[in-house]
């Protein structure tokens, strides 16, 4: 049997046999920092291959048609080539300023770059971006918005890229470790009394009913990108978008705050004023159209 005092040795025992918690990323922030440049490694340039200039006209680019068959690639080949030729059969039927726009992002994530390609990629939202918005699949335009980030022209344009890497990016990480769970992306969790779980660094939790962190999350964006005429309206797209999916923590939270009110309005109904009104009917009704 353990005795108070000696639990109390064992909390404040200082061998190595306790270093202190377990580190999710161990040697953190160094050893991140590590593997995040090697991944930035630059994306060399053979003499063979071709890189577009600045003043590049965009309007044949965007005219053009990305071959739905493209031949392989021969012989030795630089990474430049190749990151090319495997967007470009990604991007099989889009224009062809789909494929530069992306191998333009490849070069912009990477520590070293041409010194024209940040004023390129800008350009080509500027004055081609309505046009190019409704051709690329979603995760071009994540990875374009993403990208003002850290090479918008200007301080709002670099706000918005930062904020959309933030949600999208953590949106990934946690859609992606749900479809462990089980549910459906549709499916909201049903409502447990969860008062006595912890959160994480202490936070206080969400109030299902009265909190507004989800639309504050949102809102905050969504307004500054209406304001902003290159990368907001594609950071408007990608919102909507969002709004529209119903598979998303944001529909969840949604559904399981109306499921809450029903539940409340349940409780405050009488039982014999809600079988006289058809009060419950309508209650299930309002959740299944919701």
């Amino acid at each position: 049997m353990t005795t108070p005092e000696q639990a109390s040795d064992r909390d404040g025992d200082t061998d190595s046999d306790t270093e202190g918690p377990i580190e999710t990323y161990p040697g953190a922030p160094d050893s991140l920092v590590a593997i995040w440049r090697q991944r930035r490694r630059q994306l060399k340039l053979a003499p063979r291959d071709w890189f577009p200039p600045a003043d590049l006209d965009l309007a044949p680019l965007l005219a053009a048609r990305i071959p739905a068959t493209i031949p392989p690639l021969e012989g030795r080949q630089s990474l430049h080539a190749k990151k090319l030729h495997l967007m470009r059969t990604e991007l099989a039927g889009k224009p062809e300023l789909a494929a530069l726009n992306a191998i333009l992002i490849a070069h912009l994530r990477k520590r070293r770059f041409l010194p024209h390609t940040p004023a390129l990629f800008r350009r080509i939202w500027t004055e081609a971006g309505t046009a190019l918005l409704p051709e690329l699949p979603g995760r071009w335009l994540i990875s374009s918005a993403i990208t003002f980030g850290d090479h918008g022209e200007t301080e709002a344009q670099r706000r918005i890229g930062l904020s959309i890497n933030i949600l999208f990016s953590l949106m990934k990480l946690y859609e992606f470790e749900r479809f462990h769970s089980g549910h459906a992306a549709e499916t909201p969790f049903p409502t447990r009394r969860v008062r006595r779980r912890r959160l994480p660094l202490g936070m206080p939790h969400f109030n299902l009913e009265a909190g507004g962190l989800d639309i504050n999350l949102l809102a905050q964006i969504w307004n500054e990108a209406r304001q902003e005429p290159v990368v907001g309206p594609l950071a408007c797209h990608l919102l909507q978008r969002l709004n529209e999916d119903p598979g998303t923590l944001f529909r969840r939270i949604g559904m399981m705050r109306a499921d809450k009110h029903l539940a409340r309005l349940d409780r405050a109904i009488p039982p014999d004023q809600a079988s006289d009104t058809g009060g419950s009917d309508d209650a299930e009704g309002a959740a299944d159209s919701g």
